[in-house]
């Protein structure tokens, strides 16, 4: 039985978690009401002050959320290879395109700089972290500087979802995954 309330709160808080991203087409976070919101939603006014204090409470889990899915999606490759070898990967095996296409409203929003000042930053810095956590797992015998590694993947990395995001997806989320392997690895054909 508690799996019905359970299930019911977690729709309430994806219709306020949608209804947020889509106003932010319409306008800056600074403008957006309660109001707006639980109007969008179609959910009364008491409901989001069951779950939340206030919009930013929403919009930090938002983010939460989607950097925890996003952390999931990163690491699966190095979980499911033991040892990891990028030699061996396929572009089924990169999960990050599918997660950014599940949350592709999220992710324009973030790249327009709709959230806060910063938060493209802040993403960067996300990934960044993830890299870093799994260095010793990706480059065993590598002489490279984890910290520039991690810079310099986690920048290239948001580069090509910058670059899907503006445009328009136009991608999927398969192309998109052999295409990184592609640049990581050149001399590996992939049959899609």
């Amino acid at each position: 039985m508690t799996e019905k309330p359970d299930r019911r709160i977690r729709k309430t808080k994806a219709a306020f978690a949608k209804a947020l991203l889509t106003l932010l087409d319409e306008k800056p976070f600074k403008k957006i009401t309660v109001t707006d919101i639980v109007t969008y939603a179609d959910v009364n006014r008491g409901t989001f002050y069951k779950h939340y204090q206030e919009k930013e409470d929403l919009l930090d889990e938002v983010i939460a959320d989607v950097l925890a899915d996003l952390e999931v999606a990163y690491r699966d490759p190095y979980e499911k290879m033991t040892p990891f070898s990028i030699k061996r990967m396929t572009p089924a095996m990169v999960k990050i395109f599918d997660h950014v296409y599940a949350h592709k409203l999220f992710y324009k929003q973030a790249i327009d700089d709709k959230f806060r000042p910063g938060f493209q930053n802040q993403l960067c810095d996300a990934i960044k972290r993830i890299a870093l956590r799994d260095f010793a797992t990706v480059l065993k015998q590598s002489n490279a500087n984890p910290e520039l590694h991690a810079s310099y993947q986690a920048h290239a990395i948001f580069g090509l979802i910058v670059y899907w995001a503006q445009s328009d997806y136009a991608y999927t989320p398969a192309y998109m995954s052999e295409q990184l392997l592609q640049i990581v690895h050149p001399d590996t054909s992939f049959t899609t």
